[in-house]
């Protein structure tokens, strides 16, 4: 007889290990644990950095591996280098970042003829200035000779004028002087091909301003007011026959 095979009982799959609640704590301590390192590692970089940052900054401030060696002037025309060398003061050799730019730019802009200055540091070794000079708006008679004003009312020379700078004449010139500044707003209102036949302007009041050309005709100008208007209208009105035009009243301009 022929035994019968007994039939194979299938393999059970291995049971997982059981975690205990203990088992579970470990874990997350073990996390937690882990957490703190990777906070002092970060914090231990932060300080590496900022010792590195501290140490890089009291190389430039105090050693002359970044010291101005250069002093780059550019835009003056009427203001020698020399003048502005000295008013900068900044000694040869000084670390750029001992350079007190704000300082020096005050004291080329107390420069009469300069209008403003712009000083800055340039690495490695360059201060960096870049000057706008006042320019000749008008001239003016003093006893002291002829005196140059910008447009903004400022007399910064004395000096012959220009070719193409009108005269001014009113009572008191200067920047605080209201006659004066009307008379400016006038001239700066004028586009160029007006304002380059201008020989001079007065305001024997601020309500009366005049307007001489090199032809020898008059534009009656009248107040400040709306001027832009004015100077659009004279230009055309300029191309009529006459003498003496009269813009005074925008509205009804007239010649004679």
């Amino acid at each position: 007889m022929t035994a019968a095979a007994r039939p194979q009982r299938s393999a059970r799959p291995p049971r997982a290990p059981r975690t205990t609640g203990r088992g579970r704590q470990a874990r997350v301590d073990g996390a937690a644990a882990v957490a703190p390192r990777r906070n002092r590692k970060r914090l231990l970089v932060s300080a590496l950095v900022v010792v590195v940052l501290a140490a890089l900054g009291a190389v430039a401030w105090f050693t002359p591996l970044f010291a101005a060696r250069t002093i780059s002037v550019s835009g003056n025309v009427g203001v020698p280098t020399e003048e502005i060398l000295a008013a900068l003061a900044i000694p040869a050799g000084t670390p750029l970042l001992q350079v007190d730019a704000g300082g020096a730019a005050s004291r080329v802009a107390a420069i009469a003829k300069v209008d403003r200055v712009r000083v800055a540091r340039s690495y490695p070794s360059t201060v960096e200035v870049t000057v706008v000079e006042r320019a000749p708006a008008v001239f003016y008679d003093a006893p002291e000779g002829t005196r140059l004003m910008d447009g903004g009312g400022v007399s910064y020379a004395i000096e012959p004028p220009p070719p193409g700078v009108p005269r001014l004449k009113v009572d008191r010139p200067g920047h605080d002087d209201p006659a004066t500044l009307d008379a400016l707003t006038a001239l700066n209102s004028m586009p160029p091909q007006l304002r380059g036949q201008v020989t001079e302007i007065s305001a024997p009041t601020v309500s009366d301003i005049r307007v001489s050309l090199g032809d020898g005709r008059q534009v009656l100008w009248g107040s400040a007011d709306n001027s832009e208007r004015k100077a659009a209208i004279a230009v055309p009105l300029l191309g009529q026959p006459g003498q003496v035009f009269d813009v005074s009243s925008p509205d009804l301009p007239t010649t004679r």
